[in-house]
């Protein structure tokens, strides 16, 4: 029988038998998982791999790392006396025999991909922290895993691998799931901003962004509706959910109105039928702030499909819309890279990824934000130039959708209109990439 998953990391640092672990990717997600290794037993961070290894460094000495604890002359070395290398090379980081589990920390899609095949190929779990990646070529980055005999997983503590554990819930306990999804500050002029008025939106001052070196083209990429397409359609594909016809909703809801509109268009809620992805925003219509809103959390409605079950609900207390038959459970915060460490756990003691793709039910196309002239070169998520739109697979396959993970440095071949969704046919694409390939491979296989 096996124990916890914090007993049995117990075990393995008693044995001197850690899990080893490789990070790529040492900025603000990745210093969180920083932050809580010393603090877990049984995990070894063998290696660090960053284009700047003195700003790694920098980093593991901001979180409280001891100096002694960093090494810089090997991986071997590193190995040999417990504490962690840090260097450039992500390669040899991946293809180090000691590493069990690569944590792919970068944000760039394009090069996490050659991260989780290079991982792969040497018989590496990864947990893949770059949802970007995820969402354009996820299922086939799944089943590479799976043909590799390793596991590939969406990063608990992000958003996406904590809806995916609420979705396994409800349906493991026999509910069927309504809708699941995420919070998220919305109002509909969002999808315009650039990182040149992410901060007013925000609600900061320049100069208080730059007092806590925030990216703005990271933090636009939140705000435009980028990323909480991104991780409804990593949720979507993990889960078999069904997405919205035309782009998410952001129905405005407190906690307390999740499960009321959460329901069917035909009972007084938004959705377009049972069984779909939605993000509930924490704003009315009006710019409003919502009382105990979600937007930083995680919520599943399910259904109560008997008049037995509808009477737990009441007795217990449950929180259910107005008629009894809808019920919402939900997780108001995330704490993003402080809780990597269980995926890293439960892919290398249990096998057990959180959350992966297994279908190709949603696609995130980059989309104009203004109009865009022949020459011009996209930005991807969070720039001045495109946000990405969350589709049905079945949609972006026919329209041809350019995959917002790859708009990143393309050259515009046609004019665009604003609120106009990109197609491949729109744009000088570099087709040698892994990246471009797996995705191109991805729609053969997958193609709705």
């Amino acid at each position: 029988m096996k124990s916890s998953l914090h007993r049995q990391l117990q075990q393995r640092a008693a044995e001197g038998r850690p899990i080893r672990v490789g990070l790529i990717g040492a900025g603000k997600f990745g210093s969180m998982y920083l932050a809580q290794i010393p603090r877990t037993p049984g995990v070894h961070l063998l290696g660090i791999a960053d284009l700047s290894p003195e700003a790694a460094c920098r980093n593991l000495e901001r979180v409280g790392w001891e100096p002694q604890r960093v090494q810089a002359a090997s991986l071997d070395a590193a190995l040999r006396d417990g504490n962690t290398h840090v260097g450039e090379d992500w390669r040899a980081l991946v293809r180090h025999p000691a590493i069990d589990v690569i944590v792919e920390c970068t944000g760039s899609p394009v090069a996490a991909v050659d991260h989780c095949l290079e991982a792969f190929a040497h018989g590496k779990h990864v947990v893949n922290v770059t949802v970007e990646a995820d969402a354009f070529c996820g299922p086939l980055l799944a089943r590479k895993a799976e043909a590799a005999g390793v596991v590939y997983s969406l990063a608990f503590g992000d958003q996406p691998a904590l809806i995916c554990d609420l979705v396994d819930w409800a349906r493991t306990c026999g509910f069927p799931v309504v809708a699941a999804g995420r919070g998220h500050k919305w109002l509909p002029h969002f999808a315009q901003s650039t990182p040149d008025t992410v901060w007013g939106y925000y609600g900061l001052s320049p100069e208080q962004a730059s007092r806590g070196g925030l990216n703005p083209k990271m933090f636009n990429s939140f705000l435009d509706g980028s990323k909480p397409s991104i991780e409804s359609t990593a949720v979507a594909n993990a889960t078999g959910l069904a997405v919205p016809s035309n782009g998410l909703l952001y129905p405005p809801a407190s906690v307390e109105d999740i499960p009321f509109v959460t329901r069917p268009i035909s009972e007084g809620g938004v959705l377009e039928h049972k069984g779909m992805v939605e993000v509930i925003s924490s704003l009315e219509a009006n710019g409003r702030k919502i009382p105990y809103d979600i937007r930083m959390g995680v919520w599943v409605t399910v259904e109560g499909e008997t008049d037995y079950i509808r009477n737990c609900f009441e007795e217990y207390n449950a929180h259910t819309d107005p008629t009894g038959r809808y019920f919402t459970l939900y997780k108001r915060w995330h704490l993003i890279g402080l809780e990597v460490g269980y995926s890293v756990a439960s892919i290398a003691l249990r096998g057990e990824a959180n959350g992966a793709a297994t279908c190709w039910h949603a696609d995130v196309v980059a989309t104009a934000k203004r109009d865009l002239a022949p020459g011009e070169v996209l930005d991807g998520e969070g720039g001045y130039t495109v946000w990405g739109k969350l589709l049905p697979a079945a949609t972006s396959r026919r329209i041809g959708g350019l995959p917002l993970g790859l708009a990143h440095n393309v050259k515009l071949l046609r004019p665009v209109r604003q609120g106009q969704s990109l197609s491949w046919d729109d744009v000088a694409m570099d087709t040698t990439t892994h990246a471009y390939r797996v995705r191109r491979e991805m729609e053969a296989m997958f193609a709705p």
